[in-house]
């Protein structure tokens, strides 16, 4: 029997049976099909699922599911307005902020006449009520239910359910279904995944990844970005956000216009399409918590009644995850990963550097090094929000290539060079590379952001001799494990925004390479 772990306190109500369930029963069993990945089906009287449906944190047994209940089907769109953004000047003028500064000054959010956070563009706005789910091994006769539970304002209308004991290697299908009153069913959502294999497992796979997804640099207003398109082409096993989904800075000055930067972007046609059929794990960093270079306990007025505390809280509402938000997964045999939490804990970036300073924090940390050194795994990648090898800006002072936190900078580098077949891929960098640390030859990927627009930051004359590959545009990166007559092997492949290969990197186990 499969045991249902809810992760939020969430309110059952019995269930009856309903004529329009009967009709989406019927519906599927006449197709002769199960229900495509993206299918949604509408109902007049809603609630709907305009910010889709996301499916994570997926291993070989278990999985996580969010779902958020919507007032209406589709997202608000052009030519509704956004608000504008002034801060009061210390001689009292309210002044829009240049480009790019974040002044500690106190801000006021002027939204057009008629306007308000539930109308302006890209609002979806929730509402309270019921939510069920159900899923099954693809073609199973039955599915296991989660019956009706409740959601509301508290936490923006969303609910992350938790499956586990599920089969390793399994195709699974998904269902979400909305109600009013906890009886009648609204709007249905179908989704999908595949669990990874099992720890023993030789199992071919796709990855991908990418950072940095400003909504004001999206390829499309009315679409989304590009490069989801791209990537679900590839057929992924998994995919990893590395952190920036959204940005806080210049808009989410209260909870209200926090929780929208949320709604806007995931409300996106590119992202409820590719969020119902590839399982994500979601990594955040500084922007999609607060504000930028943002650390426990630091003080500005720049964030208006929008708090620190908030943006940890949100987080893990917005997205399907667990806690601790550091995590290792093994993906059968040969690939095993790492996610690692880099705000929770760090020290104020201010700090004089040293052995006491970091961004990790001790329990974290101790625990990275005792499930590495564990890992049987042929290959393992660490999927870190920032840096750790670069080369950076010198004018940085946020990451562990950096000199703000180089002590722990250089015990991780010199902890992960000893390890087999252990790499980073890496996120926060607005531009694409692969380099090697000088002194322990540790290598690193960066997946570059994901659009052009937001490719940014580093010149692309500015080639170190750390650099394999160097390239200042957006995009993704894939990774690939396959075999060769039983030999596995990893290859990691940057893309830009259509989708074309601009860098490959073939890995191979130790003492394997020449028998290729």
């Amino acid at each position: 029997m499969k045991i249902v772990k809810h992760i939020a306190v969430l309110v059952n109500k019995t269930s009856t049976f309903s004529f329009e369930r009967l009709l989406i029963i019927m519906l599927v069993v006449s197709t002769n099909c199960s229900p495509e990945a993206d299918s949604i089906q509408n109902s007049t009287s809603g609630p709907f699922f305009a910010t889709g449906m996301k499916i994570g944190e997926v291993t070989s047994s278990s999985v996580v599911i969010w779902g958020r209940l919507t007032k209406s089907k589709e997202r608000v769109g052009r030519p509704a307005p956004i608000p504008q953004v002034f801060y009061k000047t210390k001689s009292g003028e309210w002044k829009e902020r240049k480009s790019g500064r974040r002044p500690n000054l106190s801000p006021r959010v002027d939204f057009p006449d008629g306007y308000d956070v539930t109308t302006i563009e890209g609002a979806t706005p929730g509402i309270k009520g019921w939510l069920k789910l159900r899923y099954r091994k693809k073609d199973a006769p039955d599915w296991n239910s989660i019956d009706w539970v409740q959601v509301d304002h508290t936490t923006d209308f969303t609910k992350n359910s938790k499956l586990e004991q599920l089969t390793p290697d399994t195709y699974y299908e998904v269902e979400l279904v909305s109600s009013h009153d906890g009886e009648t069913d609204g709007e249905m959502i179908a989704g999908s995944f595949t669990t990874a294999p099992a720890a023993s497992a030789s199992k071919p796979l796709v990855f991908t990844a990418t950072t940095c997804t400003s909504y004001d640099d999206v390829d499309s207003i009315d679409y989304g970005y590009k490069i989801y398109d791209h990537m679900a082409r590839l057929d992924p096993s998994f995919f990893v956000h590395l952190g920036d989904i959204l940005y806080y800075d210049a808009l989410g000055k209260t909870s209200a216009l926090a929780r929208w930067h949320w709604d806007r972007m995931y409300s996106l046609p590119t992202h409820v399409k590719f969020h119902q059929k590839v399982p994500s794990y979601f990594i955040k960093d500084d922007h999609d918590t607060w504000m930028n270079d943002s650390w426990p306990g630091r003080e500005t007025q720049f964030m208006g009644d929008f708090t620190f505390e908030e943006g940890l809280r949100f987080f893990l509402e917005e997205v399907p995850i667990d806690t601790p938000t550091y995590r290792t997964v093994k993906w059968g045999k040969d690939l095993q990963i790492w996610m690692v939490e880099g705000r929770d804990f760090r020290s104020p970036n201010t700090m004089p550097d040293g052995p006491d300073k970091t961004i990790w924090g001790e329990k974290q940390k101790q625990w990275f090094y005792e499930t590495v050194a564990a890992s049987n795994a042929t290959f393992k990648i660490l999927f870190s929000p920032t840096p750790v090898v670069g080369p950076d800006r010198d004018r940085k002072n946020d990451n562990h290539s950096n000199a703000g936190f180089a002590y722990e900078g250089k015990e991780i580098r010199d902890f992960l060079t000893r390890q087999e077949n252990m790499f980073v891929i890496c996120g926060d960098r607005h531009w694409q590379y692969f380099s090697e640390d000088s002194e322990t030859g540790l290598k690193e990927f960066s997946v570059g952001p994901g659009s052009d627009a937001h490719a940014q930051g580093w010149s692309q004359d500015d080639r170190r001799p750390e650099h394999a590959y160097l390239n200042v545009v957006g995009g993704f990166l894939s990774g690939e494990l396959s075999y060769m007559q039983g030999i596995p092997k990893l290859t990691l492949r940057h893309y830009d925004v259509n989708g074309v290969v601009l860098n490959q990197e073939e890995i191979y186990p130790l003492n394997t390479r020449n028998e290729q």
